[in-house]
């Protein structure tokens, strides 16, 4: 299938907006003492992928709370077959934070705030 103009910008967008929200969330983990992620040019094609799933999400659910959010990145992580683990590992495919919302702690329930807050700022 052949994607209009419109399809491609709309997907430009969205890439760019990921890319943004990624190193907003780096500048998150740096400031918190938190294991960083790569840049977004050095990010491996999941993690950026997932992000743009991620943007698309909250362009697509505007009115989602920050709950809907972490359970929209869960269930990709399992889709993707992801499971809980103590580390985040991704050869192994391990992360701690795969856990309901009301469990996770505050500082990762404000990184899902900041990633809202980011991708409402570019819309």
């Amino acid at each position: 299938m052949v994607k209009t103009t419109g399809e491609l910008l709309a997907e430009a967008r969205v890439e760019a907006m990921a890319e943004v929200v990624h190193e907003a969330v780096r500048t998150w983990q740096k400031v918190n003492g938190q294991p960083t992620s790569p840049s977004w040019s050095k990010a491996p094609k999941w993690m950026r992928e997932s992000t743009a799933e991620s943007v698309q999400f909250t362009i697509d659910n505007p009115e989602a709370p920050h709950s809907a959010q972490h359970d929209q990145w869960m269930e990709q992580k399992r889709r993707d077959g992801w499971v809980f683990g103590a580390e985040k590992d991704a050869d192994k495919k391990t992360h701690p934070m795969l856990k309901p919302y009301d469990e996770l702690p505050d500082f990762e329930k404000r990184k899902d705030a900041l990633f809202k807050a980011v991708v409402d700022a570019l819309m």
